[in-house]
């Protein structure tokens, strides 16, 4: 067992026993009426909540014979935590919604299959499907090169703007930055502070700076690392035996976060982000397709765009990612649960999905179907970051330590702009953490092997 884990259950000891009172917190049976009941836990957001319902519905509808229960688990370290604590207390859900970062700690306490005993199955996936999912979805599905989990929706990351406080600044509101330089001066003309106080009343661009050791913090990871690929980088090599981020493309791109938080003294801002762009303190912010839905309520008459990330010194590149659905190992219906993961990967429910909740579909295909693609014609923004996927960047393997190493360069990236602290140093200072955690990771071969092997 890692330490990672060992940290998990030292952290929830104390949620093992409120778990176990918790009525139906573990996997699911036959209910009273005769249909099997299939726990599902997720972190979707408040917004998402209405297309959720809307996609078990019409599940159940098509499977009379299965009720899917959904339970809302706050995500972040919470959901990792409670995951792990749950295996201990035989409450272990029989699905989870979780993000790729989990599959360490998960597949080390043996706590969900690999998805070939599914695949590979009477009630398997074909070959052709596999191979229309997004490779990078794929690889965040996976553990030392091993299928755990299936993607449920794709993301990536956009530049939503205000067009309107464009024009005010004398921009043109259809050609919003395409360079790192561009962000820059485009941010100064948009920043303004109107009495003079030293207090910005608006900002330019909204830099993703949350609390390092919130559960926000991977999530500010995850929106930096696009930039460090902008700056021809990598987070760590090929061998996954050394970090590469505190290389000189990562001080670039922290050093640009730093000169972004610090010329528009964003340390005095609100960090509602969301917020401060409805009300239009802030021209810029990144997002993703999963706020779409909530624009026209949220944003009301103003006029705002989608646009793709800037290009950095080397390259343009946006992060692709999404949420995983893995099937534990403890479920009483696990035939039951996989019917919901493969009914999730058939095109026309990913048109469904991606219509109702606004994130994007995990396979290609999914765009030959016409309901799909009238829908795009009707929504630009949702095409944007469709068509944005041929920009979308892969991670490399992390597969061990990762949360720890997210972590680090979570705190690194709070230090130089919250901190005012050296971009260079502090990344230093997280690579070294980094590598003595790479170096002391147990890479034995003692992974769970495929229960079909067993």
């Amino acid at each position: 067992m890692t330490k990672p884990v060992l940290r998990a259950l030292a952290s929830a000891l104390l949620a093992v026993l409120l778990l176990a009172a918790l009525p139906g917190c573990g996997s699911g049976s036959a209910s009273n009426d005769g249909r099997t009941t299939v726990v599902f836990w997720h972190s979707l957001v408040n917004s998402t909540i209405p297309a959720l319902d809307e996609l078990l519905a019409r599940f159940e509808e098509e499977h009379p014979d299965i009720r899917i229960q959904a339970q809302y688990i706050p995500s972040g370290d919470a959901l990792v935590q409670k995951l792990i604590t749950s295996v201990r207390s035989n409450t272990a859900p029989d699905i989870s919604w979780i993000h790729a970062d989990y599959l360490e700690e998960l597949v080390r306490a043996d706590a969900i299959f690999p998805m070939e005993h599914f695949i590979g199955g009477e009630d398997g996936l074909a070959d052709s499907v596999i191979a229309d999912i997004y490779p990078s979805l794929l690889q965040y599905s996976s553990w030392r090169g091993q299928l755990y989990s299936l993607p449920m929706e794709a993301t990536n990351l956009g530049l939503l703007y205000n067009k309107d406080l464009f024009r005010e600044a004398g921009l043109d509101p259809e050609q919003p930055p395409r360079t790192w330089d561009e962000l820059l001066s485009y941010s100064e003309r948009l920043t303004i502070d109107r009495n003079g106080d030293g207090r910005n009343e608006q900002i330019g661009f909204i830099t993703p700076i949350y609390p390092a050791s919130s559960p926000n913090g991977p999530w500010m990871v995850w929106q930096w690392i696009p930039f460090l690929w902008q700056g021809g980088g990598y987070l760590v090599n090929e061998e996954q035996t050394r970090v590469l981020f505190a290389e000189e493309p990562g001080v670039r791109a922290l050093t640009l976060w730093k000169e972004l938080y610090d010329r528009q003294n964003q340390g005095t801002f609100s960090n509602e982000f969301m917020t401060a762009f409805i009300s239009k303190q802030t021209a810029m912010m990144l997002d993703g397709p999963w706020s779409i839905p909530n624009y026209p309520r949220l944003l009301g008459n103003m006029d705002w765009g989608i646009a793709p990330l800037p290009a950095g010194p080397e390259r343009r590149a946006t992060i692709s990612g999404g949420e995983y659905l893995a099937i534990f190992k403890q479920s009483q219906n696990p035939d039951a649960a996989w019917t919901f993961v493969k009914w999730m990967m058939d095109p026309e429910i990913q048109a469904f999905w991606s219509m109702k909740s606004g994130y994007l579909p995990v396979r290609a295909s999914v765009l030959d179907v016409p309901e799909y693609q009238d829908y795009l014609d009707e929504n630009p923004a949702l095409r944007a970051f469709v068509e944005q996927m041929a920009d979308a960047g892969t991670q490399r393997p992390l597969d061990y330590e990762q949360l720890a190493i997210q972590r680090a360069i979570a705190r690194a990236i709070e230090r130089a702009t919250v901190g005012g602290e050296d971009p260079r140093a502090v990344l230093e200072a997280a690579a070294a953490e980094s590598n003595r955690l790479l170096d002391a990771a147990d890479r034995g071969e003692d992974a769970p092997e495929p229960l079909a092997e067993r």
